[in-house]
Parts: structure tokens; sequence; C-alpha cells
């Protein structure tokens, strides 16, 4: 290990160990079976970044699960029960929304961080139907995952350092972002209408029409179908999986349509898992996703994560290009304080067909994701 490389792992391992202690919010009752609680995370990481010329040091925001702050409200009625949902991210910088060329705002809020205004009613016997700004139906399709270290990898690769360009062997920074070579092609939030259908044998069919509420002039549409089939009790075995299809129009830019999916199990007497991940836009753009994943009680203070990914993908920025990205994770669950410690190192790789070449570029990310 080169003294440059453990310089930067050793300030993360600090960043990392500096957790605060936590508090639980209440939840209120009443007579007639509703509820209020609110809830909220703090996720604040140390980023370093190596361009292949320069470091960049940064404390940021980890976006593959941010800050976020919000609350629920649920009534029943009888067999049936309607719930509300906010939930805003706090608008710190981003992991993936600093560069070689800015830092950003430490704090930047504006409409576009609200992540749930959402009215869910389920029915016993029909279902759940949704309205408001919330998850499509594909929201969370690629993301199927038993290894417990997705705060420090998962197949969204680009959210340690989406903002980041590569820097071509010349020295000169590129036009390309790691963030528009790397996607998970995952669904998102939208002001939408969905319906989910009852589980049957561990199925679920979920479908979704919805629009950018939350910018102006924007007349993007988006409707999307997804299945997803699980099983927590097969032979020892717990199985994740779900595929689906999304269709997305908007003036002015190239209709496209994605299809994309994964795959989790886990060997529950030795915590050993493995899960797949894959997705395909039409006018650009394939990819796909392997991780292992290990996870024990190795200590009384709650369960020791690691994990080792690959990423493979090709044509998302220009036609005949690779992109490639491989990480290393571990998470220890702090149970008595609900924080989790995290530390990840991941190396990202691209090339095209022009006569530029890139050098390699690589970040370290660590922090501790505290639950309240």
């Amino acid at each position: 290990m080169s003294i440059k490389f453990a310089a930067r792992a050793g300030a993360a391992t600090l960043a990392a160990a500096l957790a605060a202690p936590a508090f639980a919010g209440p939840t209120y009752t009443n007579d007639t079976g509703g509820s209020f609680r609110w809830y909220g995370q703090f996720n604040p990481s140390f980023q370093s970044f190596d361009d292949g010329q320069e470091d960049f040091n940064r404390l940021v925001d980890n976006e593959a699960s941010n800050s976020r702050i919000g609350f629920e409200i649920e009534q029943a009625y009888g067999e049936n029960t309607l719930r509300f949902r906010f939930e805003t991210a706090f608008g710190f910088r981003g992991s993936d929304g600093v560069s070689q060329l800015t830092t950003g705002d430490n704090i930047s809020w504006d409409r576009t961080n609200i992540r749930h205004v959402d009215f869910q009613f389920d029915t016993a016997s029909y279902g759940r139907f949704s309205a408001g700004q919330g998850s499509m139906a594909t929201d969370g399709i690629t993301g199927a995952d038993f290894s417990g270290t997705g705060l420090g990898a998962s197949n969204s690769v680009a959210d340690s350092a989406g903002g980041y360009a590569f820097r071509t062997t010349g020295g000169a920074l590129s036009g390309v972002d790691i963030g528009d070579a790397f996607t998970d092609l995952d669904g998102g939030r939208l002001g939408r209408v969905r319906y989910d259908t009852p589980e049957l044998a561990g199925f679920t069919l979920s479908t979704s029409y919805g629009t950018d509420v939350l910018k102006d002039a924007n007349d993007r549409e988006s409707y999307d179908v997804a299945v997803r089939w699980a099983n927590d009790d097969a032979a020892g075995f717990a199985i994740d999986s779900g595929i689906g299809a999304s269709w997305t129009e908007e003036t002015g830019k190239a209709d496209q349509r994605d299809i994309s999916g994964s795959f989790a199990v886990l060997h529950k007497a030795t915590g050993l898992s493995l899960n797949l991940a894959a997705g395909e836009r039409d006018i650009a753009g394939t990819y796909a996703y392997a991780k292992l994943g290990y996870k024990a009680d190795l200590i009384a203070a709650g369960s020791t994560a690691f994990s080792v990914d690959y990423y493979d993908g090709s044509d998302m920025v220009t036609a005949g290009d690779s992109a490639e990205s491989w990480g290393i994770a571990a998470v220890q669950k702090i149970d008595a304080y609900n924080v989790e410690t995290y530390l990840a190192y991941r190396d990202y790789s691209y090339a095209d067909t022009s006569a530029t070449t890139y050098q390699d570029a690589n970040v370290i990310l660590a922090g501790a994701r505290w639950k309240f």
C-alpha cells in the first residue's frame, strides 16, 4: 500500500468513527387505529477522490442514502389503511455534486429536494393505490441486495463521485463525467399515480404514470410497469428479485425506453450473498453488475458486512465506449445508537473510440449514517 493511499484511507477511517449518538423519533397514537411518527437520518461522509493526477478531499453527504427528515400519518378504516408521508432531503452538498472545478454549496435546498408528498390507500383485497410525489413502479428495481453494504457499494456506482470528470492521459480534464459514463437505469420519484397488486405467492405487480412536478416548465411524462418476487424461506435461502420497463417522453428529447432488473440471494447459515443487476436503454447504453457479500455478527456491537463488486457498461456517452468499475466496502452496525459506519474504495476506468485516452480514477468514501 502506498503512503499516499494509506494517508487517504486513514483520514477516511477517522471520519467513519465520528458517529453521533441516536435517539428515536416518538410515535403518537389515537384510539381509532391512527398514528403519527417522525423520522430522519444524517449521513456525512469523507470523500477522497484521485483522478490520476490530483487528489481532492471533501466532506460531503453520501448520495447513496442522503440526509433527510420526514413524517408519516396512518389511519385505519376497518381492514383498510390510509397513509400520508412527507419527506425531504436537507440539501447538503452531495457526494455526486462536487468536482475538480467546484465544491458546490454546503447547503442548497429547493423544492427538488422533496422526496415524498405521498398519499397511499392500502386495501385488504384490492392492493395499494398511491398518488402524489413518490416512487414510480420501477424505483428500486435494480437494488435487490442482501449484502448489507449498500452505503458504500451498489450498482449505482456514480453515487460516490459522479460529478468528477475523467482526466486524459495528457493531463487535461475531459468532458466525460463519471455520472455520465455510469448509470443504474433505475426508476425514480415523480408526481405520479401508482397501483400495486396484492402479493400472490411472493409476486407483486406495480404500474404507474408520472410527471416531474418539482421542476419548472417541464413536460416530462413517464409510465412504467414492474414485477417483483421475493421468498424469505427458500430452503435456507432468502431471494429477492424484480424486473421492470419504463417509457419516458419529453419535448426536445428523444423518447426512451429502459428495461432493468436485479436478483439477490442470501445463504442464511453462512451470511454469504450474491446480487446481480442489469439494464438497457434503447437509445443508448447497457450495463451489468455483480456483487459478492458476507455478513456476520463478529462483534457484540452489531453485524459486520463486507463486499466486493464489479460494474461493466457500454455506449453510455458515445457509441462504442466502455466503462468499468470495481469496489470493496465494509459496513459496521452499532445497534445501540442506530449507527452504521462504513469505509469503501472504488476504481473507475473509461475508454471510447476517439484518439483520446483517459486515466483511471478512484475514490475513498467513509462516514456514518445515524438514523433517528
